[in-house]
Order: structure tokens, then sequence, then C-alpha cells
């Protein structure tokens, strides 16, 4: 397997027996060796947007023509656990499909989300790692 990939996957911080929802999925541009690496950490297959499951995270494919961020977002936040994280797949600048970094910050806090971190996945791809943002009680 490629290093590069083996290291997002750990850098991601999938967990054995995690349930890891995939949205976006398209098989003409998404990294197709992530994906098995990713399923191959969690132990399970990752379940596609007709799940109802409730998930460990969401690994979230986004190309600058696929619609509303924020509403995609929002609707990811449904299905995940009170921990759960999105990853949010961002193809990198100058390929197809880029969204701008300033789009994204500007969904992010309008979804309720909070960004974490952000690495280059793969050769084609940008992993960025969001959260629910705390509730003050």
């Amino acid at each position: 397997m490629n290093p590069q990939v083996t290291s997002a996957v750990e850098r991601m911080g999938i967990k054995h027996g995690e349930l890891i929802l995939e949205v976006g999925f398209d098989s003409t541009d998404c990294d197709a060796e992530l994906r098995e690496a990713i399923a191959d950490k969690s132990g399970n297959a990752l379940l596609d947007s007709d799940s109802q499951e409730v998930v460990d995270g969401v690994l979230l494919w986004w190309r600058e023509d696929d619609g509303d961020l924020v509403d995609e977002l929002v609707d990811a936040l449904t299905s995940l656990t009170e921990a759960g994280h999105i990853w949010l797949m961002n193809p990198k600048v100058g390929l197809p499909g880029h969204t701008t970094p300033s789009e994204i910050q500007d969904a992010v806090p309008t979804a309720g989300l909070t960004q974490t971190t952000s690495f280059v996945a793969t050769p084609q791809w940008t992993a960025t790692r969001l959260v629910p943002r705390k509730s003050k009680k």
C-alpha cells in the first residue's frame, strides 16, 4: 500500500470497529486506495448515503460544483455520534473541483462545525477534519 495513504489513514485517526459513512462518492475521481485503507483500518465497509446508521465518522468527498456545502455538512452532522467527526475531502489546488479554503472556512461555522486540521491526504485530495462545536451549557 502507498505509504502516503497509510500515513493519511493514521492521521485521520480511524479506529477498528468504527462505522464510516461515505458521502459524495464518484468512481471517476475518488481515491480508491484511500477508501480501501479506511475500510481495512475500521474493519467495516464504508456505508453509503442511504444508510440509517449512527456513525463515528463521515468521509465527505466535496467538489466545487456539488451544490451547497453548508447543507451537505448539516446533513452529515445528523448521522454522527456525539464524539464523531467529518473528514471533508477536497481536490487539491489546481485540480478540477477544487473548493477554495475561504469557501470552506465560511461554510464550516455556519453548519455548526469547527475545523481542527487539514493535510494533503493523497496526490489529488486534501483532508480537512471538522468536529461539531461544543454547546455551552
